[in-house]
């Protein structure tokens, strides 16, 4: 769990509202590729126009992936109806857009961190995205200043789900977490691609501060932070900015706000709408849906291992802590099967997790190096016949290579284990050639060692196993 966050004596609150894409083929309500990069306006069609007489038809395949999102999320599926939420911008067609209002899919749910607190999630409900405006001229891509602005429909009407955080988030680390365990969690299930440079995982932030045992403050919404890293920055920069005016007798104004990275800074976009500014009503062209049980169980059992699961599993193997980094990286890049077979193979799994964790961070979700040729190198380094620098060294050449025989590459770069006899002999030397780090050793100070074993393995060219030059300093600075 993680420690009660504060700003100047103040606490802060934050509940994140994801918006995520679904990787269907086509639109929700029509026909139209679902597809992103392509050239602007292509993917158009009555439907996504808001064309008179045009009628939407509901896409099963965005269903049945809302589904999956709202199970890997612990929530409550449920009969759901469809409203129109009425607003007009100029990348929405018919002036309002289709989404589920009292009545979403799924309800009541959380997301755990990987330290352990859950994250409450209110609803995760299906709607359609908007089209993309782009504003030509001015300074930073806003429309305020620009000279005009191109629309492209392309995007409108895409499947989304939209996922409420309840206000669980009390620091900037935090909201970062959730986010990036939401993106693993998405990717795991097949639900999205979650590519926020790409606009297919977009967050908005409302963020509040209060005194500790105060009622809840007054909230801003920031709107379309699209990095986890801008996202902490966002959050903390708003906290910050609402604490000065409460300080200074101000009241704070609910509004949504924009982030500009390149000043570091939230500013005002809009008076914030409540739930009576969009009149809401029922879509008159689509019926209630109500998921059957069958369905339900269906796309439940069909969900993978989650990611959490995943860094017990392998914590459980390898011993690591499975919120440390590691465990973390190696389960992110969807390596953990990987370093798994290693260990069937015969490795110690433990330095399966280091040498992938290290060395594969270019290999991808399915490595192209065998598990056996990992494990056959793990086994050279542990019995003692590689020291740990000469490792990954082999290691470097069958990673570049995609696999390779680490006895025959070992043996073409002349390493073998040191003779013991030869190895006394080089520390000796070493000792004498460096008496006052010697002296500083045997009076206690342990971080002279470190000087020691440089030297001892810069002498012998790395061939000197680390372990066999401690404890050898270690047993003469006994006698």
């Amino acid at each position: 769990m993680s420690e009660t966050f504060m700003i100047e004596g103040y606490e802060l609150v934050c509940g994140l509202e994801v918006h995520v894409e679904l990787a269907t083929a086509t639109k929700l309500f029509s026909a139209s590729a679902n597809r992103f990069g392509d050239e602007p306006n292509v993917h158009i069609d009555p439907v996504t126009l808001g064309l008179p007489g045009a009628l939407p038809v509901l896409n099963r395949r965005a269903v049945e992936l809302a589904m999956r999102i709202g199970l890997a999320l612990n929530c409550t599926v449920q009969p759901c109806t469809f409203h129109r939420k009425n607003y007009f911008y100029p990348d929405m067609p018919k002036a309002y857009q289709i989404s589920q209002y009292d009545q979403p899919l799924n309800i009541d749910g959380w997301l755990e961190l990987p330290g352990g607190k859950r994250i409450g999630v209110e609803r995760a409900h299906l709607e359609e995205d908007t089209g993309k405006s782009t504003h030509i001229g001015g300074s930073g891509g806003r429309i305020h200043g620009s000279d005009h602005s191109l629309i492209d429909f392309n995007r409108a009407g895409v499947p989304l789900v939209e996922i409420v955080g309840r206000p669980d988030i009390t620091s900037p680390d935090e909201a970062r977490q959730y986010v990036t365990e939401l993106r693993q969690i998405l990717v795991a299930i097949g639900a999205s691609d979650a590519k926020m440079e790409e606009g297919s995982m977009r967050c908005d932030a409302n963020v509040s501060v209060r005194k500790p045992g105060d009622p809840l403050g007054t909230r801003c919404e920031i709107k379309n932070v699209n990095s986890v890293r801008s996202l902490g920055r966002a959050i903390e920069y708003e906290a910050r900015r609402q604490i000065a005016l409460i300080e200074s007798g101000e009241k704070i104004r609910q509004e949504t706000r924009h982030w500009d990275e390149n000043d570091g800074r939230t500013h005002t976009l809009r008076s914030k709408e409540d739930a009576d500014d969009y009149r809401y009503f029922l879509e008159p062209d689509l019926v209630p849906l109500a998921p059957e049980k069958s369905w339900i169980d269906e796309v439940r059992a069909s969900l993978p291992m989650l990611p959490r699961e995943r860094r017990q599993r392998l914590s459980a193997a390898t011993g690591a802590a499975a919120d440390g980094e590691a465990v973390m990286v190696v389960v992110e890049r969807g390596q953990d099967d990987y370093v798994l077979a290693v260990g069937e193979a015969g490795a110690d799994v433990a330095r399966a997790l280091v040498h992938v964790k290290e060395a594969y961070a270019e290999q991808g979700s399915e490595p192209t190096v065998p598990a056996a040729d990992l494990a056959r190198l793990i086994s050279m380094e542990t019995s003692g016949a590689l020291t740990a620098t000469q490792a990954k060294t082999v290691l470097a050449e069958i990673v570049e290579a995609g696999g390779g025989d680490a006895t025959a590459i070992a043996a073409a770069k002349g390493f073998e284990a040191m003779d013991t006899s030869e190895l006394e002999a080089m520390v000796d030397d070493v000792i004498a050639s460096n008496a006052d780090a010697w002296a500083k050793y045997c009076g206690g100070e342990d971080k002279a060692m470190g000087a020691l074993v440089g030297a001892i393995m810069k002498s012998s060219k790395g061939k000197a196993d680390g372990k066999a030059v401690t404890a050898l300093l270690q047993a003469k600075r006994g006698s």
